[in-house]
């Protein structure tokens, strides 16, 4: 017979601390490339954008990351854990509901889940404080706020590579310069594509 202990659980949760900082690189990674990609797609629009109007895309944007996120991770952890409870109660004849297993099956994913949805959504609102605060009149930025905007993301784009390489133990310079290339890329194809358009 298998017997539960504190180390099972304790191990479960460990797996789940590897598997929220994988999304939270993961999804910060794709709410900075997407907003880079709106501020890139807003500046080389020319003068014509309203503040408001990109604001309110931005947002748009934000929010269905924040949804899918939250969504998508819940809804694919919450079905590997319960697959995971089923097996185990099959395993041991018994109902594993109100134990440690049980609860913690019903929490990893709600904790997955948040980390998956906030990541993208927070670094998203980041990204869109210089928009707000032009368009509030609080700043007199020497540059448009789009473009602002699109240094921040590069710079969170570089740190989340440095975070990277503090988690691989790899050189963390490289790892930063490696997602700022891809940052930087990612502009230049976007400003191609629409030169070609």
């Amino acid at each position: 017979m298998i017997n539960m202990n504190n180390s099972d659980i304790g191990s479960q949760l460990r797996q789940a601390h590897g598997i929220t900082r994988r999304y939270l690189v993961t999804n910060g990674f794709d709410g900075a490339l997407t907003m880079l990609g709106l501020m890139v797609g807003f500046e080389t629009a020319g003068q014509g954008v309203d503040l408001a109007v990109a604001i309110n895309a931005c947002l748009g944007a934000a929010v269905a990351l924040l949804a899918s996120g939250l969504s998508s991770a819940y809804l694919s952890e919450a079905a590997e854990r319960q697959k995971e409870l089923h097996d185990l109660e099959a395993a041991l004849l018994r109902d594993l509901t109100d134990s440690h297993q049980g609860r913690a099956s019903r929490a990893i994913p709600i904790l997955v889940a948040l980390v998956n949805g906030l990541s993208p959504f927070c670094i998203s609102l980041i990204i869109m404080t210089p928009l707000w605060l032009a368009d509030r009149g609080l700043i007199n930025l020497p540059v448009s706020p789009f473009l602002a905007g699109m240094a921040i993301a590069l710079g969170l784009i570089f740190l989340l590579g440095i975070f990277l390489g503090r988690i691989s133990k790899t050189f963390w310079l490289w790892m930063g310069l490696r997602t700022l290339i891809i940052g930087l890329v990612t502009v230049a194809v976007i400003v191609v594509s629409q030169g070609v358009v």
